[in-house]
């Protein structure tokens, strides 16, 4: 594969074979706090990161993704960190590791093609793959990660809420952790949706207790309390 492109093809059977490995690590580790980090690709000086099954995401040499540092990036290899260990990895290669114990860092994000911002992080302890939402009042998850995660729509204030698709049912729980990369919030306000959603949101509910910069197509998030 040629430095500085990759093709849909080798992307897409990237994605497949790091999400099944990543499905795998949840089920053995019963949602122990582990990373599955694939290489998919180079960008120039960036490389194309996939964690836990998401989507490739550029980051650039120093910054991070999920707890996972870039610590360089030569021909078609990259030097990564996970949770304090540098992993090297080739295009199409993977390493798992387990992640940053510590909730007191920063979250650095790249925009998709599209201006969104995508995140992978944990609920409680379990992955979930987040769309950064400053317009949901509070982060939001579908019935599917609810169950995954063990949460009980039932034992939540149920209430309505309107959404691109008309209103919905929900229900308001108070979420253990939420860890985004190296910082953990405890005692999250959020809602779970009666419904399934195309992708959890992570709203202001937690947003709120972050300092926030945006740089053209790059996101720093701080901890604040």
């Amino acid at each position: 594969m040629a430095t500085g492109s990759m093709t849909a093809e080798l992307a897409g059977k990237a994605k497949r074979h790091f999400t099944r490995l990543a499905l795998a690590l949840c089920l053995v580790s019963g949602g122990a706090a582990a990373q599955d980090v694939g290489l998919a690709g180079v960008m120039g000086s960036r490389a194309l990161l996939m964690i836990d099954g998401g989507e490739p995401q550029a980051v650039a040499v120093g910054q991070s993704l999920a707890g996972v540092k870039v610590i360089s990036v030569h021909g078609d290899q990259a030097v990564v960190e996970i949770g304090g260990r540098k992993r090297p990895l080739r295009v199409g290669q993977h390493a798992t590791g387990a992640a940053p114990a510590d909730g007191s860092g920063t979250v650095v994000m790249t925009a998709d093609n599209q201006g969104h911002f995508y995140v992978t992080g944990s609920v409680n302890g379990a992955a979930v793959r987040f769309l950064v939402d400053t317009g949901a009042t509070m982060v939001s998850l579908g019935a599917g990660d609810a169950r995954r995660i063990g949460l009980d729509f039932n034992r939540g204030q149920k209430g309505m809420t309107q959404t691109a698709n008309g209103q919905a049912l929900v229900s308001k729980v108070k979420l253990d952790t939420v860890r985004i990369g190296d910082v953990t919030l405890h005692n999250v306000d959020a809602l779970i949706h009666q419904n399934e959603m195309p992708i959890a949101l992570l709203g202001m509910s937690f947003l709120n207790r972050m300092e926030m910069q945006r740089d053209g197509s790059t996101m720093t998030l701080r901890k604040r309390f």
